[in-house]
């Protein structure tokens, strides 16, 4: 007689949970131990710099675009 169960198997999904344990386990200490969070707030950092210096930038040659424009204007 042919016994025709579907579904997973007590065994199948042990192993499903422990492989899914060991993953976390190591995404977790890479996140961590490997510096990964720690790069991800260097970056940050290093983009609100990088941010302030382009603002300087703009706001320095807006001003200068404006005293040229000011000036050429004032004297037509």
């Amino acid at each position: 007689m042919l016994n025709n169960q579907k579904g997973i198997t007590l065994v199948a999904l042990v192993v499903t949970i422990v492989i899914l344990i060991i993953l976390a386990t190591i995404s977790i200490s890479v996140a961590f131990n490997g510096g990964l969070i720690n790069r991800a707030e260097s970056a940050r950092n290093h983009q609100a710099n990088a941010d302030a210096q382009y603002n300087e930038i703009v706001e320095y040659t807006d001003s200068k675009v404006n005293g040229i424009l000011g000036n050429a204007l004032a004297g037509n």
